[in-house]
């Protein structure tokens, strides 16, 4: 009995097992979808701002512009120097970003102050609050 347990068995596995030229039993899952892509038209704009704070010294401006391809404008600022540094620029898709940087006015820097070193910082020791050694060698004087 046990001899046809076992054949039985045997025969099981190896109905059981794969044959060499059949296909693999899995599939690879198909690959996701593309990414959804959205290209949309630039948005037409206008804007301009500008700053001339005398008390702060805050001396700024900024404008743009775009049709939808072409953005375009420029921006000033006061430099600590004196001068107005302008940037002019147009950005797009074919040509990226160009600018073009000029200068207004004379660069003035001020005198420099005279040197007046500091006072030295360290101080004469204190003086001991004992006696000198010679004094406390000195023999008392008798009477």
């Amino acid at each position: 009995m046990f001899k046809v347990v076992f054949f039985a068995a045997l025969l099981a596995l190896a109905a059981a097992a794969p044959k060499p030229d059949s296909p693999p039993a899995y599939e690879y899952p198909a690959p996701p979808p593309p990414p959804p892509v959205y290209k949309e038209p630039g948005m037409p704009f206008e804007f301009a701002y500008a700053v001339n704070d005398d008390y702060s010294g805050n001396n700024f401006a900024h404008d743009e512009k775009s049709d939808g391809d072409v953005t375009s404008g420029s921006y000033r600022v006061l430099l600590p120097d004196g001068r107005t540094q302008i940037v002019t620029f147009t950005a797009d898709h074919h040509n990226g970003y160009v600018a073009e940087v000029t200068y207004e006015g004379e660069a003035t820097y001020p005198a420099p102050a005279p040197y007046h070193p500091p006072p030295p910082a360290y101080h004469a020791p204190p003086s001991p609050l004992y006696g000198s050694p010679a004094a406390a060698e000195a023999p008392a004087a008798e009477e």
